[in-house]
């Protein structure tokens, strides 16, 4: 089963693929989570995305679906996948499909977590990172309070593209650039809307739902 994952920065889509990756048994593959390995690994294309995100900008088309591409190839286009942070581009939309499409393969479900601006600035303000495994924490997590990652012991900081002007830009790009995207999947049939801004446990039994719906469906 391949599944998109589709929302503004702040909306859980981290949260929410991982939880749901783990239930289905499936590859949980995050843009995000790989831009920021290559950042702290120090690589070329890590070096490049810092100063894209930044600028709170995307990371340009070509170098994010090269990457999707070959971690799709590694993995093997016939496993299951969650897609989290991609596509973010209606350009990045059209390469997904026409790289499943090579093997026979399409997405199954588009999942879009939709949240209020005041709650994604909200919580991107209040999100804090491990500077060396990159766990994410919320506001009241011990291992905020603590200011050590509570899986590694790592330093917590803040990251640079969670800055409240920062947040400005990447929310202006997301309704520009990434919105369309939940047209693009409302138009093919498989978007299902979830409301993002309850607790994370709502959010996931909401997305369990319509993901028993579609494989109802489809059996």
């Amino acid at each position: 089963m391949y599944i998109v994952l589709l929302g503004a920065p702040g909306s859980g889509k981290g949260t929410q693929g991982k939880i749901v990756a783990e239930r289905l048994g499936l590859l949980h593959l995050s843009t995000g989570d790989m831009f920021r390995a290559a950042e702290r690994e120090g690589t070329p294309l890590g070096r490049l995305a810092k100063e894209y995100k930044d600028r709170g900008q995307l990371v340009p088309d070509s170098i994010t679906v090269a990457m999707v591409h070959e971690a799709l190839l590694e993995h093997g286009l016939g496993h299951g996948v969650i897609l989290d942070g991609f596509p973010r581009t209606l350009e990045q939309a059209r390469a997904l499909d026409a790289i499943l499409a090579g093997d026979g393969r399409k997405i199954d479900l588009a999942l879009y977590l939709s949240v209020a601006d005041a709650v994604l600035v909200e919580r991107l303000a209040q999100r804090w990172q491990c500077t060396n495994c990159g766990t994410v924490f919320g506001l009241g997590n011990a291992a905020e309070t603590a200011g050590t990652c509570s899986r590694c012991g790592g330093q917590l900081s803040q990251r640079s593209d969670d800055r409240p002007d920062v947040v400005r830009e990447r929310l202006e790009v997301y309704y520009r650039d990434t919105l369309p995207v939940v047209d693009y999947y409302r138009d093919r049939g498989v978007l299902r809307e979830i409301d993002g801004n309850r607790a994370v446990t709502e959010v996931t039994r909401a997305i369990c739902a319509a993901l028993e719906g579609v494989l109802a469906t489809s059996a």
